[in-house]
């Protein structure tokens, strides 16, 4: 049997679109001699659509897209994830995540996923009732093993079971000849290894091969990388498809590769680089946007930003602002400048500081006998934010923020300054990843200024300011970050690690005191594996320490 596998970047909702781009996929399948065609989980719909689902006209849509796609499909089936209407007659959720083969002009069978994930990012219980029984679909002799995503996984990597049931045993105890699985997998680092274990394991434990068909592309926050793959019996990973594009592939399970299938892109900046850059591409497209606007200080995070912003949407669609004001340095200046040219995009100067000396005039009655503190600091900051809303407004760019995650997570940033934007393109990198990154996309070719990357990072909102006056070193933080966000450690037991209490303390209180911060914030590309955003739900006003 030949396999075809469409790697598919769905919109969300977009059902004649999407219903386009499946049959595209299917006809190219079928020119490499396909005999059967899967598609990943929701490929007809978008994932993961929320609460759209609900809007009275989103499920007869694409009930109607579907009929339409069967009686596009001729002679060879068509595995497609769509959703249905719960239609057992029995209490439960009104809906249901399906799969749907067409062959022949109709729809020949129809599955519902099973294991409905409500953990991290997913929230399926909120809409989908569960498959009752696993059954076979049979093709020309063929015994089809069909699973959703989360259907295959039923263990954690400690391998301790996470639902009462196992899909997987349930069709192998009824007898398969291939397991096939229809996936919507979001992004993180480490996930494309996870996924190669957890395929070949199961091949290996069922004796016949698997093929994982998984989705690609951006959508909101999370990350679809694709990695699409099919494992031999002997739980060998024999095919590999490349991440963060679309494509098809035809796969003779009769006659495998031999040798075990590399996985692209081994180096974690590799991975993180295309993810931030296929996210916002994504991202902006599906919002309807063509180009996007930044501010350019002279420091890593924003020429990191610009970067990615440059090769996801080119360089003539990206406009960026260097804005200088009574404390930056003429060397940040220069750095913005310099890469504006190196990597082709816009950059114009914009002064702040006549508007700054005159908003600090308006409020001085206000601030008499004050010191000035972080509320010039920060007014500074709004100012940019307020130049950089205008230039979105009369230009219609999307507007990028360019904070990391490290700054993020301990509020060290302006709300309504630097936090204005409609997407924050690396506020899920630890600052120790961003110095990571950027040397990495300098390791040919100076794209950043070396000066940009080697110098102590400031806000310059001050005279002399550096970050480290304020937060701990950024490897030290990372560290404790990485312990108390990802790991959810306590801090009594990062302390143990070997961190210094009184910086531990520190590091916790931060986090927790700027929740309201980061639940105003821009959203984000999710690329670890704990991101601030909807895979974390944590309460603003709360008395837990």
């Amino acid at each position: 049997m030949k396999i075809g596998i469409a790697q598919l970047n769905a919109a969300i909702g977009d059902f004649p679109g999407n219903a386009k781009r499946l049959l595209h996929a299917y006809r190219e399948c079928l020119e490499g001699g396909a005999d059967v065609v899967v598609t990943p989980e929701l490929s007809l719909v978008g994932y993961p659509p929320r609460d759209l689902i609900f809007r009275s006209q989103f499920v007869p849509k694409c009930l109607q897209a579907l009929d339409y796609l069967a009686s596009e499909i001729k002679e060879v089936p068509l595995l497609v994830g769509y959703i249905d209407h719960n239609t057992s007659g029995k209490p439960g959720k009104p809906f249901r995540n399906a799969a749907a083969l067409l062959a022949g002009g109709e729809i020949r069978a129809k599955l519902w996923k099973t294991l409905l994930p409500a953990y991290d990012v997913f929230d399926e219980g909120r809409y989908f009732e569960p498959g009752e029984a696993c059954e076979p679909v049979l093709w020309k002799g063929q015994r089809l093993g069909i699973t959703i995503c989360e259907d295959i996984w039923t263990e954690d990597f400690l391998q301790r079971p996470l639902y009462d049931r196992d899909p997987v045993r349930e069709l192998r105890g009824k007898g398969i000849d291939v397991l096939l699985n229809l996936s919507a997998s979001p992004f993180h680092l480490g996930k494309p290894a996870q996924r190669r274990e957890l395929i070949g394991r199961i091949a290996k434990e069922s004796g016949v091969p698997v093929v994982y068909a998984n989705a690609v592309g951006g959508q909101d926050e999370l990350l679809f990388d694709g990695h699409s793959m099919v494992a031999a019996p002997d739980g060998r990973i024999a095919v590999q498809m490349e991440g963060f594009e679309e494509s098809c592939r035809v796969v003779d399970l009769a006659a495998l590769p031999e040798r075990e299938a590399p996985l692209e892109q081994p180096r974690d900046e590799g991975q993180v680089y295309a993810a931030l850059v296929t996210g916002l591409q994504d991202y902006a497209a599906k919002c309807g946007f063509r180009s996007v606007c930044l501010g350019l200080s002279g420091g890593i995070d924003s020429a990191l930003t610009a970067l990615i912003a440059a090769n996801a949407l080119g360089p003539g669609n990206v406009h960026a602002l260097a804005m200088p004001g009574p404390y930056s340095s003429p060397g940040s200046i220069n750095d913005a400048l310099a890469l504006a040219r190196t990597i082709g995009i816009r950059c114009d100067v914009v002064p702040i500081g006549e508007t700054f000396a005159a908003a600090k005039s308006a409020m001085a009655p206000l601030s008499q006998g004050m010191a000035e503190d972080a509320t010039e600091e920060n007014l500074q900051a709004r100012i940019r934010g307020l130049y950089l809303m205008a230039l979105s407004n009369k230009h219609g760019h999307l507007l990028l923020t360019t904070g990391n995650k490290s700054e993020l997570a301990v509020g060290y940033c302006t709300i309504y300054g630097d936090m204005c934007g409609g997407l924050a393109v690396i506020s899920d990198l630890p600052k120790t990843q961003v110095y990571q990154l950027a040397r990495w996309l300098n390791r040919d070719q100076e794209f950043i200024p070396w000066s940009t990357i080697e110098k102590a990072p400031s806000a310059e909102l001050r005279p002399g300011q550096k970050d480290q006056d304020t937060l701990p070193p950024y490897e030290v933080l990372d560290a404790i970050l990485e312990r108390y966000v990802e790991q959810q450690l306590s801090a009594e037991e990062i302390v143990e690690q070997g961190y210094p209490e009184s910086t531990v303390r520190w590091v916790q209180r931060r986090v927790d005191l700027n929740e309201w911060k980061r639940q105003q914030a821009a959203p984000g590309i999710r690329v670890t594996s704990k991101a601030f955003g909807t895979g974390r739900r944590v309460p603003i006003a709360q008395g837990f320490r």
